[in-house]
């Protein structure tokens, strides 16, 4: 009678025994997927760390918040000429100078993004007159005013001060700036107005 109950007792242990084993495998088997889990997410701050650029310095950025609303300008200058002046060559003239300078204004903001600075508003034209070569608000009431053969030159007179200001301004990025594509637009901006002052004071002395 002795001997059985205590062969009983020895296979209850057993059992209970390889039941405590079993619940111990689980456990630990549950808890992979969570210390997997946890290896992940911590890798993702990291990633967006080093997609961050650093390829420019503060004279690119302000050369391109400056340019913006500088080139905001020229095209609403460039806008007026259509409904003021019957002198083909310069509707020609302000249609080039929109064509290139909008998309220029849209370079700048994807620039601007990439770097991750804001792009400037364009301030109704008038913002940043301090500039090189932008006109004031009352400038540009005073060219709204005029029409025919005076709009003319003071729209010729006053584009190509603006022109030179930004030829100023593509300059200081160029000797101080180090990203290429702020670099490669300051170049393209020089060879284009440069060219355009040429033109316009050409068409100038034809007044």
């Amino acid at each position: 009678m002795f001997i059985t109950r205590t062969r009983a007792t020895i296979v209850a242990l057993a059992a209970a025994s390889s039941l405590l084993l079993a619940a111990g495998c689980s456990d630990d088997s549950s808890d992979a997927p969570a210390h997997h889990s946890s290896t992940t997410t911590s890798a993702s701050p990291t990633s967006a760390t080093a997609g961050a650029r650093t390829d420019f310095n503060d004279a690119d950025v302000t050369f391109l918040q400056m340019m913006y609303p500088h080139h905001a300008q020229a095209v609403e200058m460039a806008k007026m000429v259509p409904s003021r002046t019957q002198n083909e060559q310069l509707i020609a003239l302000a249609a080039q100078v929109e064509q290139a300078q909008a998309p220029e204004m849209q370079q700048i903001t994807t620039l601007l993004t990439s770097f991750g600075k804001p792009a400037p508003t364009t301030g109704g034209g008038h913002e940043g007159h301090g500039m090189p070569g932008m006109m004031t608000a009352e400038q540009m009431s005073a060219l709204e005013a005029a029409t025919g053969a005076e709009f003319d030159r003071q729209w010729l007179e006053m584009m190509i001060e603006h022109h030179e200001g930004a030829v100023d301004m593509a300059n200081t990025e160029l000797t101080g700036g180090v990203n290429a594509e702020s670099k490669q637009l300051a170049t393209a901006i020089v060879s284009a107005q440069e060219a355009e002052i040429s033109t316009m004071r050409g068409m100038l002395g034809q007044n």
